[in-house]
């Protein structure tokens, strides 16, 4: 079984989608996990803490103090004084699902005020959480500080779902389904890139023509945001370097914010060092003012810039790569094989993910790209019309986890 003997901790909170959880219990149980609850005292109005019980095959856990001061035995389970320790001692993964705004604020705050925030503050075991929320709330700007804050600290995040929300209309804020909580959490601990660290880059740069003006490109960011949502949901610890980008960044992943292309190279070439598999999906600038302007330039007829070239970054990465595998990106018009070819040898890419913006359907901020793929030997894939950023993401790490260099990251 996929989850034989894993122990895992689920965390239920109170909102509507408590009963979703009684699903993915379930879904845990039959891949061989071995599973306990932990119920807030809000969660216990929406589901009865006996139809968990019932499904786990032991005590659910409610409040503080249940041992009332001494070990005692409970249906098989023995019940400490220090309960919350040894709960937070015990399991390979805690999952709260759902997690509920007011939950997520308390873990950002360090808060310990019910047996759940309490055995997460004294856990050193992964955190996934599967928000669920009204729409307004899920959008507010103190959750989404507080989910990013999270991120930075290792926790892992199932993003909620659009579709009807319990207050009567269609909106995002629906937890993510049970099957697709299970399949983050076997991901967690099945998949390749388990524990591995990756480094992505997204988004578009800009460089500074005079205070008002600046060289860029219609980049989105999609792609790069893809490729670290699902590097997130096969249990990677994501860190994405981003400039400009016109959606949402993910959750769930550390974000650091960057504007030019020498802020680019800096920040990747810091994260780096502990870096396992480098995803350079940023449009990065080529070229760069000589001499930016330090007033705007008044209107002319003529205007002659003269531009000068941005470092390589991708290829000063793999210079100094050693085991990290690195998956390159090329935006191509012309001689789209020979020139990823080209690429992939020269800045010593694993993988090249090609694409041609003219095509339709591949263009700039669309959610679906045409792209081929690959490796030293040749070609690996290649779409036969448009696909979804994120099924392409997933493809892509697909074959990223059968290349050989993949089996040479250690994971430290």
């Amino acid at each position: 079984m996929p989850l034989q003997n894993k122990k895992i901790l689920l965390g239920v909170t109170g909102g509507i989608s408590a009963y979703k959880s009684v699903y993915l219990l379930r879904l845990l149980r039959r891949a061989g996990a071995d599973v306990k609850v932990v119920m807030t005292e809000a969660a216990t109005e929406f589901v009865t803490p006996l139809t968990f019980e019932s499904l786990a095959e032991s005590p659910v856990h409610v409040r503080m103090f249940e041992g009332q001061g001494k070990s005692k035995s409970q249906g098989g389970t023995t019940v400490s004084p220090i309960e919350h320790i040894d709960l937070a001692k015990w399991p390979d993964l805690v999952v709260i699902a759902p997690a509920t705004a007011n939950t997520i604020a308390k873990l950002v705050q360090g808060r310990a005020d019910d047996l759940l925030t309490t055995i997460v503050s004294a856990c050193e075991s992964t955190v996934l959480l599967a928000p669920a929320m009204n729409d307004v709330m899920w959008q507010n700007a103190a959750n989404q500080d507080n989910l990013r804050a999270l991120s930075d600290r290792g926790y892992r995040v199932v993003p909620p779902e659009t579709g009807d929300l319990a207050c009567g209309y269609e909106a995002t804020g629906r937890m993510a389904e049970p099957e697709t909580i299970f399949d983050v959490v076997r991901g967690q601990f099945e998949s390749p890139f388990a524990k591995l660290r990756v480094l992505v880059s997204a988004g578009g740069t800009e460089e500074d023509i005079d205070p008002v003006r600046v060289v860029s490109n219609r980049s989105s960011g999609r792609m790069g945001f893809a490729m670290a949502e699902a590097a997130r949901d096969m249990g990677a610890d994501v860190t994405v370097v981003a400039a400009n980008a016109s959606v949402p960044a993910p959750a769930g992943v550390r974000i650091i914010n960057v504007r030019t292309s020498a802020q680019m190279a800096l920040a990747l070439k810091e994260a780096f060092v502990d870096t396992d598999v480098l995803v350079m999906a940023a449009a990065v600038s080529d070229f760069r003012p000589v001499a930016p302007l330090e007033q705007k330039k008044k209107s002319e007829e003529k205007w002659t810039l003269e531009l000068e070239r941005t470092e390589d970054i991708l290829a000063g990465l793999g210079a100094i790569k050693g085991n990290r595998m690195i998956i390159g990106f090329a935006l191509e018009t012309e001689n789209l094989e020979s020139n990823a070819m080209e690429k992939l040898r020269r800045k010593k890419c694993d993988l090249i993910v090609v694409n041609d913006p003219r095509t339709e359907g591949a263009a700039f901020s669309y959610p679906t790209n045409v792209v081929a793929i690959y490796n030293a030997k040749g070609l690996l894939y290649e779409s036969d019309a448009p696909e979804s950023k994120r099924e392409i993401a997933r493809r892509i790490l697909s074959l990223a986890s059968r290349e050989g260099a993949f089996s040479k990251i250690t994971v430290s």
